[in-house]
């Protein structure tokens, strides 16, 4: 295709489309780029920076950068490798992620990445922070402490769900995740079926009634690392 766009990751050639961000592109060839706010199905949003890549030499967010013809993109290096460390780090700390208590351990796309990255326990102080927990809706629960602020579940209700259910407000260490309602999640037209719900990719939003329905040792991340589904995709077309 004359519109084809050409480039490298970590010497490998990428084939692109016009439109497409980097993340994209090696999405589609199979080269995987760790990434936590980012998902196929919505916007991008370049918030949590863990899918961040040197392009030509400098740092950008492989989610929100458009892939150009010719520039080089640097993604599985040991500098790239000890960035996404330090942020996972600090994502860890600064909320209360207590593993062995959550609902959400084994699906759970923070407590992957952080085995991926081969994190056994943060270098960073915590911070245990107090957060709101809120359950009045029937079906659906947020807890505020686990929340990395992904943005996931604010362009999933707008985007797939048609619904304006969730919003960031505040600014620094006061942001956090509201709700549409005076007196919280009860009073917001949210449903347990809505894709804001799933789009979570942390234990902050979960829904009641169906812990551990899928048993520890038989989720996602259990026995294959976060990525494998991309790097698969590679295998398979034998590239």
């Amino acid at each position: 295709m004359s519109d084809e766009i050409k480039f490298s990751i970590d010497g490998v050639e990428i084939k692109a489309i016009p439109g497409q961000t980097i993340l994209q592109a090696a999405d589609a060839a199979g080269v995987y780029i760790p990434r936590l706010c980012a998902h196929r199905q919505l916007s991008p949003h370049g918030s949590c920076r863990v899918c961040t890549v040197k392009v030509n030499g400098r740092p950008q967010a492989a989610c929100t950068q458009p892939a150009a013809p010719g520039i080089i993109v640097e993604n599985n290096t040991d500098e790239m490798k000890a960035v996404r460390t330090s942020i996972v780090d600090m994502l860890f700390v600064e909320g209360n992620h207590f593993c062995m208590f959550c609902e959400k351990s084994g699906n759970c796309e923070l407590q992957a990445m952080a085995y991926r990255l081969g994190i056994a326990a943060p270098q960073h102080e915590y911070l245990f922070p107090s957060r709101p927990l809120d359950a009045s809706h029937p079906e659906v629960f947020i807890d505020r402490n686990r929340c990395i602020l992904c943005g996931r579940c604010v362009r999933a209700a707008k985007e797939l769900d048609n619904k304006n259910v969730f919003q960031f407000v505040g600014r620094g260490i006061h942001k956090h995740i509201a709700v549409n309602a005076e007196h919280g999640l009860s009073e917001t037209d949210l449903a347990g079926v809505d894709r804001a719900v799933s789009a979570c990719p942390v234990g902050a939003i979960l829904r009641k009634r169906v812990g551990y329905s899928i048993p520890v040792g038989e989720r996602l991340y259990d026995k294959q690392p976060i990525g494998s589904d991309i790097e698969a995709d590679r295998s398979s077309a034998g590239k």
